[in-house]
């Protein structure tokens, strides 16, 4: 399969976006941030998230944070991890979230949050990076498809449970 790359080169560095590893106090303001964008408040979601399933290990799992450098409001956030040899697929980088302000939108952010947990992933010698969305995302499909991702190898299946 041929190599995607980005239609607009990789994004350029821009001083006032700040990229950290997000913490626990970080917690209250993503799940502000998608209850806006989603419309659906999920705080025990995102707080089971963050403790349960250890994202306070840095090691392969990362939750990084996009802010001005001062601090002081989260424009952004991702959240990732590798995963491996489900389904007989070798070691690969996950991002199961990335949300970012609308007010802040087009102004690089989701591509510098992308970029760093691309670079986690490359650190620890991950050779893919793979997401899931709703066919009907349309925005979100584009973000990803701006950044040189396209369908995989793997057909996603579902059953309706009674």
């Amino acid at each position: 399969m041929a190599k995607a790359k980005r239609r607009n080169g990789p994004a350029t560095r821009d001083d006032r976006i700040h990229v950290r590893n997000g913490t626990a106090s970080d917690i209250p303001a993503v799940i502000a941030l998608d209850a806006q964008v989603t419309g659906l408040a999920k705080p025990e979601f995102w707080q089971s998230l963050f403790d349960e399933r250890g994202m306070r290990r840095s090691d392969q799992r990362y939750f990084l944070i996009a802010e001005p450098p001062e601090g002081g409001r989260l424009l952004g956030f991702i959240i990732g991890e590798v995963r491996a040899w489900e389904f007989g697929s070798p070691p690969c980088g996950w991002v199961f979230a990335l949300s970012v302000d609308p007010r802040s939108r087009l102004g690089g952010i989701g591509s510098r949050l992308l970029d760093a947990i691309e670079a986690r992933f490359r650190q620890i010698g991950v050779q893919r990076m793979r997401t899931m969305l709703a066919r009907d995302n349309h925005l979100i499909m584009s973000f990803f498809r701006s950044q040189g991702m396209m369908a995989g190898p793997y057909i996603q299946l579902e059953k309706e449970l009674d």
